[in-house]
């Protein structure tokens, strides 16, 4: 939650919408309290497993995805993969630059990271291969 509170915390009043893949963590009893919190709900959320807007991850899933408060989740797809390869593309950052790198300013780290996408673009990058074929997933 401390990710979410400190980018909302940049601009507290401004509506914010937050992307994610639609894993169980991103619907949780605790985010949907952070939202409540953030957004000023008052209401009851219910007991987790038992009641309410905590009942299960369905219910919590529809109370996070709710256009009228300031701030809402948007899930992707469970067959997007758009967000894998954003996924890979932080990681290969991470083991190729971050992981072991030591930056005394954040104008350093800012400036290694984008001379480290023009080598990465210029030597080592190469489309992903999608492969989603468009088949709709059986539920």
């Amino acid at each position: 939650m401390s990710h979410i509170r400190a980018t909302v915390a940049t601009d507290p009043d401004a509506k914010w919408v937050f992307v994610a893949d639609p894993l169980n963590t991103h619907k949780s009893a605790s985010l949907v309290e952070c939202l409540a919190e953030l957004c000023g709900i008052k209401d009851a959320l219910g007991e987790k497993g038992k009641s309410g807007i905590l009942e299960n991850m369905a219910s919590r899933a529809d109370f996070l995805q709710c256009s009228d408060h300031r701030i809402r989740f948007v899930y992707t797809p469970k067959h997007c993969s758009w967000l894998n390869q954003i996924e890979i593309w932080f990681g290969i950052l991470s083991r190729r630059l971050l992981k072991r790198g030591s930056f005394p300013s954040k104008e350093v780290l800012n400036a290694r990271i984008l001379s480290f996408i023009e080598f990465f673009n210029v030597t080592l990058a190469k489309p992903f291969r999608w492969t989603y074929i468009g088949k709709p997933l059986l539920v």
